[in-house]
């Protein structure tokens, strides 16, 4: 680990927790780092490790029948993933790959079901956060189903808003998204995303300044994503 700096204090899971108690969890766990680009889950083995992202950047993916990336979601420091299959014992759901150098803490099914049964204050987090995820995946599926290729990167584009600097009717987005990156979560192809973010900024809707993307209307965005979205 960098610095030999070994502790769960920046894990959202853990928010909260007292330092001695802390302790006794980073006790159970063992610590990796992973390269960039370096898989760390490959989806359908059978390992049920839960990881808590110490620093770094992973992203969640599947992949189709024809090679295509589709990606779930881009986790960064203080979240936590492999946390089905730890709670189930069943398969990996999708694949885990590194985007930056990643330092994580992690810990066996055995010992992370131990340690929820004496937190319940980290087991009532832990629910939140897949809560959390079930109501992402469910307007994941309604936007893939209801609608089109422009919209879904118009709805991505209010997703990253909503995480980035949002004031009001504007947003800055950075750093500026990669149109490929982009693609991969909406299932759509590149050029449909340069067209879309072309289109937009003929609108004066969006503008790139260096390394952020500029959102300036971010109620008439909503609006042209929920017209297609009633229908």
């Amino acid at each position: 680990m960098a610095g030999d700096v070994r502790t769960l204090s920046g894990v959202t899971l853990f928010s909260g927790v007292e330092p001695a108690r802390l302790q006794r969890i980073e006790d159970r766990c063992r610590w990796h780092t992973f390269s960039k680009d370096e898989q760390i889950i490959d989806r359908e083995d059978d390992t049920r490790d839960i990881y808590f992202i110490v620093s770094g950047l992973v992203r969640v993916v599947n992949y189709s029948l024809s090679g295509r990336e589709i990606a779930f979601e881009d986790l960064r420091s203080g979240s936590v993933f492999g946390e089905l299959a730890a709670l189930d014992g069943e398969r990996r759901s999708a694949n885990v790959i590194s985007l930056a150098v990643t330092e994580v803490a992690t810990m066996t099914n055995t010992a992370f079901a131990e340690m929820l049964s004496e937190n319940p204050d980290v087991a009532m987090r832990l629910m939140h956060r897949l809560a959390q995820v079930i109501r992402n995946s469910t307007d994941r599926i309604m936007d893939l189903s209801t609608l089109g290729a422009n919209n879904r990167v118009y709805a991505e584009l209010l997703r990253l808003a909503h995480e980035g600097d949002l004031d009001e009717n504007t947003a800055v987005i950075k750093p500026v998204p990669i149109h490929g990156d982009i693609a991969s979560r909406v299932s759509t192809t590149r050029e449909t995303v340069a067209r879309v973010l072309s289109d937009l900024s003929k609108k004066g809707l969006v503008t790139r300044e260096g390394s952020k993307l500029h959102l300036h209307d971010v109620h008439r965005l909503q609006d042209m994503v929920e017209e297609f979205r009633g229908d």
